[in-house]
């Protein structure tokens, strides 16, 4: 999978208004980001670029956490509001987009 561009301000700024209404698809319980998480967001990503990441638990490693995610599944984070993050990542097929940035 190749890498994707970094995002703009403005970028993440419109991906945080698309994720606004948006539930979370995965929460970060006591278990922590295990593989099984890291999959389901790979999963996830195949119909959905943009998804949101409850933790409620792991709140102190949050920052690191969200680091680990979103190089495990290749993704950008668009922004993080409280204990939810945001992960972008656009649908490697063209004519499956939902989000052109």
């Amino acid at each position: 999978m190749q890498a994707m561009e970094k995002l703009k301000g403005s970028q993440k700024k419109y991906l945080r208004g698309l994720a606004h209404s948006l539930k979370p698809l995965i929460t970060i319980g006591h278990e922590g980001v295990t593989e099984a998480v890291k999959k389901f967001m790979e999963k996830a990503f195949d119909s959905h670029e943009l998804i949101k990441v409850k933790f409620n638990k792991f709140k102190d490693e949050k920052e690191e956490l969200i680091e680990v995610l979103a190089e495990a599944t290749h993704s950008e984070v668009a922004g993080q509001i409280g204990n939810t993050a945001i992960f972008y990542r656009m649908h490697p097929d063209k004519d499956k987009r939902k989000i052109v940035l």
